[in-house]
């Protein structure tokens, strides 16, 4: 049952996406005249007739949606561009990596969800949002898609549980392993040791262990990036965990070795006085812990509840300030496509997020992991295939060959939004969309193929 509480929240402005709230209105002129029930009976052709008008009116809205953004993709690579009209309506929507075929991407979920025939319930936010992920699968899945990212929790496993051997996703992530895709898993947990991950992905690390479907070469296309962007990983199958660390200095990008150790630890100093004011204002049930990349604060007792309102005001209010004592004026984040990191105390960024039961400040967000990820792996693929010359100087993967997967997509406190700067996107709700999603990408392969 929805209640009015959970309706008031989702009315707040940090809990929503712009774009895809201008898109469902769109889509509610359509349902209100063709899709409403005209009495308390109707008939078999009637409802068969008003659910192909309405799938056409539909259809059609997203084919118009689908042509501003190829304005607005035009526009956007000029050296000054003018606004685009979509840019005029929506005016968060940020740079688009791929053109997104939106028609056809409606008429898939349209048969699958049946969206069309409903005359009740017009089309929905969770509609607009698989629309979305279909038409980002089908864009990136013509042969270009080199790099998949995925979120942990709730992405890849239900919260604080773990990548069991049993998971539906683990045949799915080696099938993309098969086909020479890379994966990166960009997650929050921030472990400086292998066994962390190692209980949190196990079953997939083994699986990729005992494949013998993968060769050696594919078996290394993976790494763990932890604490958002502070950890990395690299598959090593001799190790104990599968996993070995790869030093700071190997992967670090030289935007982020600019970050001096001083002005991380002065940004974390700040995080942790408001973090600490927030607890005894709201007098929250939590304790604080500081990590050398980190701080944050947890349940105290751990099966103590701390309240939904708490945790978003906690990361509002840390945000703020954090925004507030930079030397330079951060930028405000996108709330659609694009997000620009905030960049307080000399330009060292950073992530305040809600993670359901606790709230976190890492140093840097998943926009720089998920770059790492695509610096790490071009490195590796110009070192395997290009002469010395251009080994000095390898070209990451493209955002337009990155697909990141995630839950947190909202512009406050969510800290899969910002990799919406680096790479295309797809916004789920559970594990189960996420193989839902895998299994998307293989239908969609196996259609180009044939």
């Amino acid at each position: 049952m929805t209640t009015r509480y959970r309706v008031e929240y989702a009315l707040k402005t940090h809990r929503r996406d712009q774009f895809i709230e201008w898109v469902k209105a769109l889509l509610a002129v359509p349902f209100v005249l063709y899709s409403q029930p005209a009495g308390v009976v109707s008939d078999d052709e009637s409802l068969e007739q008003a659910a192909a008008e309405a799938h056409r009116r539909y259809a059609e809205i997203m084919r118009d949606v689908e042509n501003m953004i190829d304005d607005h993709m035009a526009r956007q690579s000029l050296p000054s561009p003018l606004p685009s009209k979509l840019g005029m309506l929506v005016p968060t929507a940020g740079p688009f990596f791929t053109r997104l075929p939106l028609e056809a991407a409606f008429k898939y979920q349209d048969r699958k969800r049946h969206i069309s025939s409903r005359r009740y319930v017009a089309p929905s936010f969770n509609d607009v949002r698989l629309v979305l992920n279909s038409a980002q699968i089908m864009a990136v899945n013509n042969g270009s898609l080199q790099l998949a990212t995925f979120d942990g929790d709730v992405t890849l496993y239900e919260d604080g549980q773990n990548l069991e051997p049993s998971s539906p996703i683990i045949p799915r992530m080696l099938a993309l392993m098969k086909n020479n895709v890379k994966i990166g898993i960009v997650t929050a947990a921030g472990y400086t040791t292998a066994d962390g991950y190692y209980a949190r992905l196990h079953g997939l690390l083994e699986a990729i262990a005992a494949s013998p479907d993968l060769d050696p070469i594919q078996k290394q296309n993976i790494v763990i990036m932890g604490g958002e962007a502070n950890y990395l990983f690299e598959y090593s199958p001799s190790s104990p965990h599968r996993l070995a660390p790869v030093p700071r200095a190997d992967w670090l990008t030289p935007e982020m070795a600019s970050w001096s150790e001083a002005d991380i630890k002065a940004l974390l100093d700040v995080a942790e006085s408001a973090l600490r004011d927030c607890i005894r204002t709201m007098n929250l049930p939590a304790r604080l812990i500081r990590k050398d990349r980190a701080v944050g604060i947890i349940p105290d007792p751990p099966d103590m509840r701390i309240a939904r309102e708490s945790l978003e005001e906690t990361v509002l209010n840390v945000q703020r300030i954090l925004e507030l004592t930079s030397l330079g004026s951060a930028t405000q984040a996108s709330n659609t496509v694009s997000a620009t990191p905030s960049t307080p105390r000399k330009g060292v960024p950073f992530c305040a997020f809600n993670g359901g039961r606790d709230v976190f400040v890492d140093i840097g967000d998943k926009s720089w992991g998920v770059a790492v990820c695509q610096e790490w792996f071009g490195r590796r693929a110009a070192a395997a295939t290009a002469d010395s010359a251009s080994v000095s100087a390898p070209s990451p993967i493209k955002g337009e060959h990155t697909l990141h997967v995630g839950d947190q997509f909202l512009s406050a406190g969510s800290n899969d939004f910002k990799a919406r700067s680096v790479g295309t996107t797809a916004w789920i709700a559970s594990p189960a969309e996420t193989v839902d999603l895998l299994d998307e990408i293989a239908d969609f392969t196996k259609k180009k193929l044939a």
